[in-house]
Protein backbone atom coordinates (compact mmCIF):
# COMPACT_ATOMS: atom_id res chain seq x y z
CA UNK A 1 0.00 0.00 0.00
CA UNK A 2 2.92 2.05 1.03
CA UNK A 3 6.19 3.53 -1.13
CA UNK A 4 7.33 6.31 -2.92
CA UNK A 5 11.16 6.03 -3.46
CA UNK A 6 11.19 4.15 -6.82
CA UNK A 7 9.14 5.69 -10.22
CA UNK A 8 7.51 2.48 -11.78
CA UNK A 9 7.12 2.28 -15.30
CA UNK A 10 4.29 1.12 -16.80
CA UNK A 11 3.96 -0.03 -20.48
CA UNK A 12 0.66 0.93 -22.34
CA UNK A 13 -0.09 -1.38 -25.15
CA UNK A 14 -3.25 0.17 -26.49
CA UNK A 15 -4.37 1.55 -30.18
CA UNK A 16 -6.88 3.53 -29.17
CA UNK A 17 -5.28 7.33 -29.02
CA UNK A 18 -7.78 8.55 -26.53
CA UNK A 19 -7.66 5.51 -24.17
CA UNK A 20 -4.02 6.01 -24.23
CA UNK A 21 -3.57 9.30 -23.46
CA UNK A 22 -6.16 9.00 -20.71
CA UNK A 23 -4.29 6.21 -18.84
CA UNK A 24 -1.18 7.94 -19.24
CA UNK A 25 -2.51 11.19 -17.71
CA UNK A 26 -4.22 9.05 -14.97
CA UNK A 27 -0.71 6.04 -14.53
CA UNK A 28 1.15 9.95 -14.54
CA UNK A 29 -0.71 11.61 -12.08
CA UNK A 30 -0.87 8.44 -9.80
CA UNK A 31 2.73 8.46 -9.59
CA UNK A 32 4.11 6.45 -12.35
CA UNK A 33 5.90 6.47 -15.35
CA UNK A 34 3.66 6.06 -18.49
CA UNK A 35 5.15 4.64 -21.49
CA UNK A 36 3.14 3.58 -24.81
CA UNK A 37 3.70 1.86 -28.26
CA UNK A 38 2.01 3.78 -30.43
CA UNK A 39 3.24 1.92 -33.76
CA UNK A 40 2.21 -1.78 -34.73
CA UNK A 41 4.33 -3.78 -37.29
CA UNK A 42 3.98 -6.92 -36.04
CA UNK A 43 3.84 -9.26 -32.63
CA UNK A 44 7.68 -9.37 -32.53
CA UNK A 45 8.27 -6.59 -32.64
CA UNK A 46 6.31 -5.00 -30.38
CA UNK A 47 7.49 -7.77 -27.93
CA UNK A 48 10.79 -6.39 -28.87
CA UNK A 49 9.44 -2.58 -28.07
CA UNK A 50 8.19 -3.51 -25.25
CA UNK A 51 11.09 -4.88 -23.63
CA UNK A 52 13.34 -2.38 -24.66
CA UNK A 53 11.37 0.26 -22.37
CA UNK A 54 12.49 -2.14 -19.39
CA UNK A 55 8.64 -1.96 -17.63
CA UNK A 56 7.86 -3.16 -14.25
CA UNK A 57 4.32 -3.72 -15.88
CA UNK A 58 2.18 -4.49 -19.04
CA UNK A 59 -1.09 -3.05 -20.06
CA UNK A 60 -1.61 -4.89 -23.09
CA UNK A 61 -4.68 -4.90 -25.23
CA UNK A 62 -5.58 -8.17 -27.02
CA UNK A 63 -6.88 -6.72 -30.06
CA UNK A 64 -4.63 -4.63 -32.05
CA UNK A 65 -4.15 -3.44 -35.65
CA UNK A 66 -1.99 -6.08 -37.25
CA UNK A 67 -0.60 -7.38 -34.36
CA UNK A 68 -2.49 -10.50 -31.46
CA UNK A 69 -1.58 -9.74 -27.62
CA UNK A 70 -1.78 -13.41 -26.76
CA UNK A 71 1.09 -14.25 -29.09
CA UNK A 72 2.82 -10.64 -28.05
CA UNK A 73 2.13 -12.49 -24.85
CA UNK A 74 3.69 -15.31 -25.36
CA UNK A 75 7.00 -13.60 -26.81
CA UNK A 76 7.25 -12.06 -23.60
CA UNK A 77 6.71 -14.94 -21.71
CA UNK A 78 9.45 -16.59 -23.36
CA UNK A 79 12.30 -13.41 -22.68
CA UNK A 80 10.34 -12.00 -19.34
CA UNK A 81 8.59 -12.33 -16.11
CA UNK A 82 6.93 -8.58 -15.92
CA UNK A 83 3.50 -8.65 -14.98
CA UNK A 84 1.25 -8.34 -17.79
CA UNK A 85 -2.57 -7.42 -17.29
CA UNK A 86 -4.43 -8.13 -20.04
CA UNK A 87 -7.01 -5.48 -21.34
CA UNK A 88 -10.29 -6.42 -23.58
CA UNK A 89 -13.04 -5.94 -24.77
CA UNK A 90 -14.26 -9.64 -24.70
CA UNK A 91 -15.83 -10.36 -21.43
CA UNK A 92 -16.60 -14.04 -21.15
CA UNK A 93 -14.83 -16.75 -19.23
CA UNK A 94 -13.35 -18.30 -21.92
CA UNK A 95 -11.48 -15.08 -23.08
CA UNK A 96 -10.05 -14.61 -19.19
CA UNK A 97 -8.95 -18.25 -19.16
CA UNK A 98 -6.89 -17.87 -22.10
CA UNK A 99 -5.65 -14.73 -21.27
CA UNK A 100 -4.54 -16.36 -17.92
CA UNK A 101 -3.66 -19.46 -19.50
CA UNK A 102 -1.34 -17.61 -21.84
CA UNK A 103 0.94 -16.31 -19.42
CA UNK A 104 -1.62 -13.02 -17.99
CA UNK A 105 -1.41 -12.31 -14.70
CA UNK A 106 -4.39 -10.37 -14.42
CA UNK A 107 -7.53 -9.62 -16.76
CA UNK A 108 -10.19 -6.49 -16.32
CA UNK A 109 -12.69 -6.15 -19.69
CA UNK A 110 -13.64 -3.03 -21.05
CA UNK A 111 -14.97 -0.64 -20.08
CA UNK A 112 -13.02 -0.43 -16.80
CA UNK A 113 -13.20 2.35 -13.90
CA UNK A 114 -10.21 4.11 -13.75
CA UNK A 115 -9.56 3.59 -9.95
CA UNK A 116 -10.95 -0.49 -10.13
CA UNK A 117 -7.71 -0.64 -13.40
CA UNK A 118 -5.51 0.69 -10.66
CA UNK A 119 -6.51 -1.49 -7.69
CA UNK A 120 -5.83 -3.85 -10.56
CA UNK A 121 -2.11 -2.81 -11.48
CA UNK A 122 -1.10 -2.63 -7.60
CA UNK A 123 -2.60 -5.75 -6.58
CA UNK A 124 -0.28 -7.52 -9.45
CA UNK A 125 2.30 -5.29 -8.66
CA UNK A 126 1.82 -6.66 -4.69
CA UNK A 127 2.19 -10.36 -5.65
CA UNK A 128 4.62 -9.55 -7.89
CA UNK A 129 7.10 -8.60 -5.28
CA UNK A 130 7.76 -5.12 -7.64
CA UNK A 131 5.30 -3.26 -5.78
CA UNK A 132 7.41 -0.02 -4.44
CA UNK A 133 8.36 0.19 -1.20
CA UNK A 134 9.53 3.42 0.99
CA UNK A 135 9.97 3.95 4.78
CA UNK A 136 7.64 3.03 7.44
CA UNK A 137 8.05 6.04 9.04
CA UNK A 138 7.06 9.76 7.66
CA UNK A 139 7.85 13.44 9.16
CA UNK A 140 6.35 16.51 8.59
CA UNK A 141 6.42 19.71 10.35
CA UNK A 142 7.23 17.96 13.99
CA UNK A 143 4.61 15.19 13.24
CA UNK A 144 5.66 11.46 12.91
CA UNK A 145 3.22 8.81 11.15
CA UNK A 146 4.51 5.39 11.61
CA UNK A 147 3.02 3.04 9.13
CA UNK A 148 4.13 -0.37 11.06
CA UNK A 149 3.27 0.38 14.27
CA UNK A 150 -0.24 2.71 12.61
CA UNK A 151 0.41 5.65 15.40
CA UNK A 152 1.06 9.56 14.56
CA UNK A 153 2.80 11.16 17.64
CA UNK A 154 4.82 14.65 18.66
CA UNK A 155 6.97 14.81 21.13
CA UNK A 156 6.26 12.28 23.89
CA UNK A 157 2.36 12.50 22.87
CA UNK A 158 1.26 9.59 20.85
CA UNK A 159 -2.18 8.15 19.61
CA UNK A 160 -3.13 5.02 17.91
CA UNK A 161 -5.27 5.55 14.23
CA UNK A 162 -7.84 3.42 12.72
CA UNK A 163 -6.62 1.98 9.27
CA UNK A 164 -8.96 4.42 7.90
CA UNK A 165 -7.36 7.35 9.69
CA UNK A 166 -4.12 5.87 8.55
CA UNK A 167 -4.70 5.61 4.80
CA UNK A 168 -5.80 9.31 4.78
CA UNK A 169 -3.04 10.58 6.37
CA UNK A 170 -0.44 8.70 4.74
CA UNK A 171 -2.17 10.09 1.43
CA UNK A 172 -1.88 13.79 2.88
CA UNK A 173 1.86 13.12 4.29
CA UNK A 174 2.98 11.58 0.41
CA UNK A 175 1.36 15.09 -0.77
CA UNK A 176 2.81 17.76 1.99
CA UNK A 177 1.99 21.13 0.89
CA UNK A 178 -0.14 20.36 -1.50
CA UNK A 179 -3.99 20.01 -1.81
CA UNK A 180 -5.47 16.60 -1.48
CA UNK A 181 -8.74 16.50 -3.03
CA UNK A 182 -11.64 14.77 -1.30
CA UNK A 183 -11.96 12.38 -4.14
CA UNK A 184 -8.42 11.20 -4.23
CA UNK A 185 -8.77 10.21 -0.47
CA UNK A 186 -12.07 8.03 -1.19
CA UNK A 187 -10.57 6.82 -4.16
CA UNK A 188 -7.61 5.50 -2.34
CA UNK A 189 -9.97 4.04 0.61
CA UNK A 190 -11.47 1.89 -2.08
CA UNK A 191 -8.31 1.02 -3.18
CA UNK A 192 -7.67 -0.66 0.32
CA UNK A 193 -11.14 -2.20 0.36
CA UNK A 194 -12.24 0.19 2.95
CA UNK A 195 -15.00 1.32 1.18
CA UNK A 196 -16.82 4.68 2.42
CA UNK A 197 -18.59 7.88 1.17
CA UNK A 198 -18.47 11.35 1.16
CA UNK A 199 -20.00 11.88 4.59
CA UNK A 200 -17.68 8.76 6.29
CA UNK A 201 -14.78 11.07 5.11
CA UNK A 202 -15.83 14.01 6.56
CA UNK A 203 -16.27 11.75 10.38
CA UNK A 204 -12.63 10.63 9.98
CA UNK A 205 -11.11 13.59 9.32
CA UNK A 206 -12.80 15.04 11.99
CA UNK A 207 -11.43 12.13 14.70
CA UNK A 208 -7.86 12.55 13.04
CA UNK A 209 -8.25 16.09 13.51
CA UNK A 210 -9.20 15.33 17.39
CA UNK A 211 -6.06 12.73 18.37
CA UNK A 212 -3.71 15.83 16.48
CA UNK A 213 -5.13 18.11 18.61
CA UNK A 214 -4.41 15.30 21.81
CA UNK A 215 -0.94 14.82 20.64
CA UNK A 216 -0.54 18.87 19.97
CA UNK A 217 -0.34 19.30 16.74
CA UNK A 218 -3.62 21.84 16.48
CA UNK A 219 -4.54 22.74 12.89
CA UNK A 220 -2.25 20.43 11.05
CA UNK A 221 -4.34 19.48 8.52
CA UNK A 222 -5.69 22.24 6.78
CA UNK A 223 -9.45 22.54 4.43
CA UNK A 224 -9.47 23.96 1.16
CA UNK A 225 -12.91 24.41 0.72
CA UNK A 226 -14.22 23.33 -2.60
CA UNK A 227 -10.97 21.73 -3.39
CA UNK A 228 -9.59 18.98 -0.12
CA UNK A 229 -6.95 19.07 2.11
CA UNK A 230 -3.41 19.30 3.12
CA UNK A 231 -1.04 19.56 5.48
Amino acid sequence: MFGKNYVQRIMIVEDDELIRKELSRFLTYEGYEAVCIEKFENDFQTAESILQETPDLVLLDVSLPGCDGLFICDELRSRSDVPIIFVTGNNTSLDELNCMMRGGDDFIAKPYQLPILLAHIRAVLRRSGKEKQSSTVQHYKGVTLDLASGMIEKGDKKQILTRNELVILYELFQDQGKIVSRTKLIDRLWDNEIFIDDNTLSVNITRIRAKLDEIGAEDFIETRRGLGYMI
